[in-house]
C-alpha cells in the first residue's frame, strides 16, 4: 500500500459551518502566533540547561509521552519494548529504531485521539515529515528525524525560542537543589525557566518513600524534621528556596479535594506516628488533607500561586508501579466533591487578597455544577482549563460551554499543556486556541460578542489572563 500522505487541513477543529468558521478563521488569525505561556508542564529543566541533542527520535516523541504508551499498552505492548527504564535497572529496548517501528506499527490506534493531533504537528511542523507513521514508513521517517535533532537548530534551546515559549514551568521535587535552574540563569541563554514547587511526596503518610524523603528535605533544608513544628519550618524554607530560584506556583495533586484542618495536636500526633511507621489509613488521609489547608496558608504568606489537581487514583496498576515508577499511564479519574472538599480553605482564604488558587479537575460532571460556581464568586479561586483525560477538541468546547455563562471567562487561568514531551507543547497551544476560536466566534454568529470583542478575549485566553493569573506578587 503506498504511504498515506500527512497533509494538515489548516482549518482543523474549527466548526464547520461555512459562516462560524469564516469568523473563527479571524479570530484564530490573532492568536496562532502569539507567545506561548507553559505554567503547567514536566519537562526536566536539565534539559534545558544542558542544551544537549536530543538522543533518538524514540526518546524525543514516544518513551516521554504516557498519552502515546498508555495507548500502546492498551493493546498488549509491553513497557519494556517501549524503552520505558524500570526502576531496579532491568533490561528494556534501548534500541530507538525498533521502539520507533512499534509505534508507528500502532498509529492507527491513536485515530480519533488529541494524542493524534499534536503528533501530526510535530511530525509535520518541526521536523518537515510528509507521510503518515505506518510499518512501511517508520525507518525513513525515524531517519528523517534523526537528522533534524543532529543539527543545531533542533537542539532543547532553540526550539524552545522557536516555539516562541515565554515561559515554560517545570515541576520539581521541594529537595531538589535546583541547579540546574540556576545553571539556565547563569549561562546568558535569555530563555525563562522556572520551577514549580510539588510536595506531593512529603504530604501523602503512606507513600513507601515518605520517610526518606522527609529525611532528604530536613537535610537539604538544614532544619530538623523529628518534630512536626519542625517539618513545617523545612517545608516555608524550601517554598521560599523555590522562590528565589522563579518559582511562581506549587502543585498539589491529591485524591480528594480535603482541606479540613486538624488541630494542632492532633497534627503533630499523626506526624509522630508516621515517623515511627505506625499511621493507620484514616489518619494519614485526614493529614493530607490538613497539609492542604496548610499549603494554602503558606501560599498567603509567600505570593505562590496554589495549583490543586485532585480526583486522580494515581498509579492503578500496582506492579506498573513497583517496575516503573509512577506517572506511566495508569493514573486514573475518581468523582471529586468540591463544594465540601474546598470549603475550610475558602472559608478561611478565599476572600484574602493575598492568596490565590487555581483548581484543576477531570471530573466533567463537576463544571457547572461545582467549579464554574466556586470559581465565579471567590476572588482567590480561579478555574484550570481542561488537563490530562480532558485536554481534547471536544472535551475542552464542553468546558467552555459549561464554565462561562456562569464564571466566565475572566475566572479561568490559561491552557496549561501538562506534558513531558517537549516538542509537543506547540501543538497542545495550538489546539486550545483553535477551540477557543471556534467557541468565540459562536458567540459572534448568535449576536453575543462582536468580532473585536472576541478577538481581543481571544488574546486575553492565550496571554494575558496566565500571565496575570501567575504573576509574582509585589
Amino acid at each position: 500500500m503506498a504511504p498515506r500522505p500527512l497533509v494538515l487541513d489548516d482549518d482543523r477543529i474549527l466548526p464547520t459551518d461555512p459562516a462560524v468558521r469564516a469568523i473563527a478563521r479571524e479570530i484564530f488569525a490573532v492568536v496562532r502566533d502569539l507567545p506561548l505561556i507553559s505554567m503547567h508542564g514536566h519537562v526536566e529543566a536539565s534539559v534545558l540547561a544542558e542544551d544537549a541533542p536530543f538522543p533518538d527520535p524514540a526518546q524525543l516523541l514516544v518513551v516521554p509521552d504516557h498519552y502515546v504508551t498508555r495507548m500502546l499498552v492498551s493493546q498488549g505492548v509491553q513497557l519494556e519494548d517501549l524503552g520505558v527504564p524500570r526502576r531496579d535497572g532491568g533490561p528494556v529496548e534501548t534500541d530507538g529504531r525498533a521502539i520507533w517501528r512499534r509505534f508507528c506499527a500502532g498509529w492507527h490506534l491513536f485515530r480519533g485521539t488529541p494524542s493524534r493531533f499534536w503528533l501530526e504537528q510535530e511530525l509535520h511542523d518541526v521536523f518537515g515529515v510528509d507521510v503518515q507513521p505506518s510499518e512501511e514508513t517508520a525507518d525513513a521517517i525515524y531517519d528523517r528525524i534523526a537528522a533534524c535533532i543532529a543539527q543545531p537548530e533542533f537542539r532543547p534551546r532553540a526550539l524552545f525560542d522557536r516555539f516562541k515559549l515565554e515561559i515554560l514551568a517545570t515541576t520539581d521535587a521541594p529537595s531538589s537543589s535546583l541547579d540546574a535552574h540556576a545553571a539556565i540563569a547563569a549561562s546568558g541563554w535569555d530563555g525563562r525557566v522556572v520551577p514549580t514547587f510539588r510536595p506531593d511526596a512529603l504530604v501523602h503518610l503512606r507513600q513507601p518513600r515518605w520517610k526518606q524523603d522527609v529525611e532528604e528535605l530536613g537535610e537539604v533544608a538544614g532544619i530538623g524534621i523529628d518534630t512536626y513544628a519542625g517539618y513545617l519550618a523545612a517545608l516555608e524554607q524550601r517554598r521560599e528556596y523555590f522562590r528565589r530560584h522563579g518559582a511562581l506556583a506549587t502543585d498539589h495533586g491529591h485524591t480528594t479535594a480535603d482541606t479540613t484542618p486538624l488541630d494542632r495536636a492532633d497534627a503533630e500526633r499523626i506526624y509522630a506516628a508516621a515517623l515511627s511507621g505506625a499511621v493507620e489509613p484514616a489518619a494519614a488521609d485526614a493529614f493530607a488533607a490538613h497539609m492542604l489547608f496548610e499549603m494554602a496558608r503558606m501560599s498567603r504568606d509567600d505570593g505562590l500561586v496554589m495549583q490543586i489537581h485532585p480526583g486522580v487514583l494515581r498509579n492503578h496498576h500496582p506492579e506498573v508501579h513497583d517496575r516503573f515508577g509512577p506517572d506511566k499511564g495508569f493514573d486514573i479519574p475518581l468523582p471529586v466533591d468540591f463544594v465540601r472538599g474546598l470549603h475550610p480553605m475558602l472559608s478561611a482564604f478565599g476572600t484574602d487578597p493575598a492568596f490565590r488558587c487555581v483548581v484543576f479537575t477531570i471530573d466533567e460532571t463537576t463544571y457547572s455544577r461545582e467549579l464554574a460556581p466556586l470559581a465565579g464568586v471567590y476572588p482567590s479561586m480561579r478555574l484550570g482549563v481542561p488537563w490530562w483525560f480532558l485536554d481534547s477538541p471536544h472535551a475542552m468546547r464542553r468546558f467552555r460551554e459549561a464554565v462561562t455563562e456562569t464564571a466566565g471567562f475572566y475566572n479561568t487561568a490559561g491552557f496549561v499543556d501538562d506534558t513531558r514531551a517537549f516538542a509537543s507543547i506547540p501543538a497542545r497551544h495550538d489546539l486550545a486556541r483553535r477551540v477557543d476560536s471556534g467557541y468565540l466566534a459562536q458567540l459572534v454568529a448568535n449576536g453575543q460578542l462582536g468580532l473585536e470583542e472576541a478577538q481581543e478575549t481571544a488574546v486575553d485566553l492565550s496571554v494575558t489572563i496566565p500571565r496575570t493569573a501567575y504573576a509574582p506578587r509585589g
